[in-house]
């Protein structure tokens, strides 16, 4: 009984600082952008993409659409989510903004800031994700992330996925990383 009671109490002691750690991190995306903020955002973060992978600029021309979401924020203790938001752009204009929000249980403490970039190669990918009220990753539609080392370099010849994905850090192309769960949300900007 005393194990017992232990163990819930080290549970709800975990939820309440899974919650906490949420709190904190979500308070500074809370404060919604504006549609020019977002736009300034996206082209840094193509720039910055471009920039450290060769090929890059050739892949996006090929693209039918590119979603861009820089500075997702991510963080937990226990119960973690994440949140931002971005904009799909077609033909180098934005034609819509999105969000992206996730949650998760599990083994995990911390935080971090990462730029998701979405990168439609069919124009099926591109309709299905459009015309979809509420798209998430590996339900809707299946992203390939795309890991790359330190020499990026993208060969567009060899990537014949719908839907492919990238993921940065403050440091670079982040590895060991998943999509799957994520929700896209059109947002009214």
């Amino acid at each position: 009984m005393k194990n017992l009671k232990s163990h819930i109490t080290k549970a709800f002691f975990s939820a309440i600082c899974g919650a906490f750690v949420l709190v904190f991190v979500f308070t500074t995306v809370s404060q919604a952008r504006t549609a020019r903020e977002i736009d300034v955002s996206v082209d840094v973060s193509l720039e910055r993409f471009q920039t450290e992978v060769n090929g890059a600029e050739e892949f996006l021309k090929s693209a039918k659409g590119v979603l861009v979401m820089p500075g997702v924020i991510k963080g937990g203790f226990g119960i973690g989510g994440e949140y931002g938001e971005g904009a799909l752009r077609i033909g180098g204009k934005t034609v819509d903004y999105y969000s992206i929000a996730s949650a998760s249980f599990g083994f995990q403490f911390g935080g971090q800031k990462k730029d998701v970039v979405l990168v439609f190669m069919q124009e099926d990918a591109l309709r299905n994700f459009q015309e979809s009220s509420g798209w998430k990753a590996g339900v809707d539609g299946s992203v390939a992330l795309i890991n790359l080392g330190a020499a990026a370099s993208l060969d567009t010849t060899k990537m014949n996925e719908p839907i492919i994905g990238f993921v940065f850090g403050q440091k670079g192309l982040m590895y060991n990383l998943t999509l799957e769960g994520s929700k896209f949300s059109r947002l009214n900007k």
